[in-house]
């Protein structure tokens, strides 16, 4: 009886989607993220996504026909994915080798060494630049400044992101109404005219990102809404409280990396849970993790950490948050 059935892997689709078609889908809504990088950051943006989608193909290429031996799996696009949104995290100046490295942890460690798609536990983008960050944090801190096509490469005005210049200058006894005053203007937070990496520094370009995976159905509202959400929230009622020492909601979640992870990384297929109600929990699992560590920790930013410790929780989300079964029975008594 067991030869009649055939279970794959996770991601697991009711309907004619394909993985192919969802991560191709995935792509598209990041174009308008890519362009605007490009745009800022000029053919600097162009070098380190090219580096880092190259590489993530040729590794999952190598590893799958010469030591997994096995069909080749890189037409699935799930590694074109993972070298974006590992583009998207890292500065526009930083050395290709770095690069390279960072896809080798993305790719060989957090997702081949589980089995390859649908196995691994944690956002294979997110391992790498968790990586990089603690092994090259001078090179994955110094953020090149806005300047379009005149951005050098190698030689690249750099300049400290917002989160940096409000964290630091809290942690120094400067007021808040002062660090507002040498920051962009959310107006600029939101067109993207502001340091940072690549992905994360234009919320349009995020946000028209997220209307096309609502509208294809590639994703749910559920995960995005509750990470922005809990972090208005929880930065809101910190701000009331104390407006000089904490930034308002729309600082938050305008500056570093929050849609940039609630719309793309978070949603990953493999390392978010199945059913609503887990999302929920999940996404404000994440918002609020993002906030205590960009108070209160090390980091000036925590969207990254707090992803990759709620993917830890995910199984756990899985067994034990269920949806209702149909044709389940109520006991009385």
């Amino acid at each position: 009886m067991s030869n009649l059935f055939k279970v794959s892997l996770s991601p697991h689709i009711h309907g004619k989607e394909t993985t192919q078609k969802l991560m191709f889908g995935v792509i598209v809504a990041l174009i308008p993220a890519f362009l605007t990088s490009v745009f800022f950051f000029g053919y600097s943006a162009l070098i380190v996504t090219a580096t880092s989608v190259g590489s993530c193909i040729l590794f999952e290429y190598l590893i799958v026909k010469f030591i997994f031996k096995k069909s080749i799996t890189i037409n699935d696009g799930s590694a074109i994915v993972t070298g974006l949104l590992l583009a998207f995290n890292l500065p526009s100046n930083i050395p290709v080798l770095i690069i390279v490295i960072g896809s080798l942890v993305s790719i060989a460690v957090a997702k081949m060494t589980f089995g390859g798609l649908g196995n691994n536990p944690f956002n294979p983008a997110l391992v790498g630049r968790v990586f990089m960050l603690i092994s090259f944090p001078v090179q994955m801190t110094t953020w090149p400044v806005p300047a379009g096509f005149k951005t050098g490469y190698a030689d690249a005005v750099t300049g400290a992101t917002p989160l940096a210049i409000v964290k630091e200058g809290l942690k120094n006894g400067e007021p808040l109404s002062q660090l507002m005053t040498q920051i962009p203007t959310p107006a600029q937070m939101f067109l993207g005219n502001m340091g940072g990496s690549m992905g994360e520094v234009a919320a349009v370009a995020l946000l028209l990102g997220l209307i096309w995976l609502l509208y294809k159905k590639i994703i749910t509202w559920h995960i995005p809404v509750s990470i922005i959400g809990m972090i208005v929230v929880f930065t809101g009622i910190l701000w009331l409280i104390n407006p000089e020492e904490y930034a308002s909601p729309l600082f938050h979640v305008l500056a570093g990396g929050v849609l940039l992870g609630a719309i793309f990384m978070a949603t990953d297929y493999v390392t978010s849970p199945m059913n609503p109600k887990a999302m929920l929990i999940y996404g404000c699992g994440i918002g609020l993790l993002t906030v205590i560590i960009r108070v209160w920790g090390a980091y000036p930013e925590g969207v990254s950490f707090a992803i990759l410790i709620m993917n830890a929780f995910v199984p756990l989300m899985n067994a034990y948050i269920k949806p209702k079964r149909f044709g389940e029975e109520i006991k009385n008594g």
